[in-house]
């Protein structure tokens, strides 16, 4: 018994989706406490709940009930972020009693609910629940906090995995971009070239003009429909598009110039604003630019990473070739882009620097501030 609930919560954490880890929560709660139901909550909002996934119960009672913060015991646990219990729900005087007709009707009496905090933010309140009175135990309430941390974990996890496939996806929509810009819209190009050419060939051969004038049409039908499927395909969120722009201008760097270039997305980072997004993207040019220039190297790693409530981007390489001091004051081997990047990100509030590190090689960092966190 033991060895199976150690598997599931290792399931559990090794889950990569965000709905299959609360629901295993639920079903985890009941079966390793041993409790009636199990259920948990999801955070909708910074004052609210919604009970979603349950696992033990009987009736709907408690199916899609929104929780505010400070009511009942779900929302008594949003308001402290600590454990909160009851020996009996609707008996209780340290909570409120605005859900006490769906905890009878689900039947329920002793009660535990504890926050689910996914790296340092509650995201989610789980529950563990009795159908009698009863007294829980400091063990009980460590076990339900115990099972919360792994989905805490997961939720994690998950998130990071979701971040990653999306990445994904983006750049897989500017390969797709990029290959249909080359071919077909090249493609669509030449015929329109090579009509205009016949118009200039035929004279006094008005239906087969016609018939040019018609192909000529559909060509450029054809170019319209394919611009706003270029369009479409590169519409995506700044965050989104951020890591996939910087993986891309790595690609181009390593098949201009021979050298290894490898993009690393650290963790997830917060959404930033076009101007922002916009200066660490040519931070990562000019980092990939003095390489390709001066640098000598033989190997670059981007990286992408939160940092000090904001965004950095980490242009590391191992060449001999340039001599590097602060970009934010004059001097040798600072270039007049590095002093317009440092510029531009004083007045967002952040900073720009090219160092040489100590065993060669030089690292270009760039950090912009969140939007409603400047400096």
């Amino acid at each position: 018994m033991l060895g199976g609930l150690l598997r599931e919560r290792e399931e559990l954490l090794a889950t990569l989706d965000r709905v299959a880890a609360l629901n295993g929560t639920a079903r985890l709660i009941r079966e390793s406490i041993g409790t009636h139901s199990g259920f948990v909550a999801e955070l909708t909002g910074p004052e609210e709940a919604v009970i979603r996934w349950m696992s033990g119960t009987r009736t709907d009672a408690l199916q899609d009930l929104a929780v505010p913060i400070g009511q009942g015991i779900g929302g008594r646990v949003l308001a402290l972020g600590r454990p909160v219990r009851v020996n009996d729900y609707v008996s209780s005087r340290s909570i409120t009693h605005q859900f006490d007709a769906q905890v009878r009707g689900e039947g329920l009496a002793a009660m535990i609910a504890v926050p689910i905090v996914s790296g340092t933010e509650t995201v989610a309140v789980a529950y563990a629940a009795m159908r009698e009175p009863r007294d829980f135990g400091d063990d009980a309430v460590q076990s339900l906090e115990d099972i919360a941390g792994e989905a805490g974990r997961a939720l994690k996890l998950a998130s990071v995995a979701e971040s990653d496939r999306e990445t994904a996806l983006s750049a897989e929509r500017l390969r797709m971009q990029s290959a249909l810009h080359d071919s077909v819209g090249a493609l669509l190009f030449s015929i329109g070239v090579q009509v205009r050419n016949l118009h200039e060939d035929i004279s006094d051969n008005p239906a087969l003009e016609s018939r040019l004038r018609r192909l000529e049409g559909d060509v450029s039908a054809a170019s319209r429909a394919l611009r706003e499927s270029l369009l479409a395909l590169s519409e995506s969120s700044p965050e989104r598009a951020l890591p996939v722009e910087l993986a891309e201008h790595c690609r181009s760097f390593q098949a201009r110039c021979g050298v290894p270039a490898r993009f690393v997305q650290l963790a997830p980072v917060p959404r930033l604003d076009a101007e922002r997004t916009g200066l660490l993207v040519a931070a990562v040019r000019e980092g990939l630019l003095n390489v390709e220039k001066h640098a000598g190297a033989l190997s670059v790693v981007v990286s992408l990473l939160p940092s000090d409530d904001g965004v950095q981007v980490v242009v590391a390489d191992d060449g001999t070739g340039h001599r590097a001091e602060d970009a934010g004051e004059p001097g040798p081997g600072t270039g007049m882009g590095l002093r317009a990047l440092a510029e531009r990100a004083a007045r967002l509030g952040g900073r720009v620097s090219l160092v040489r590190d100590e065993e060669d090689g030089c690292t270009l960092r760039a950090w912009v501030p969140e939007p409603c966190r400047r400096r």
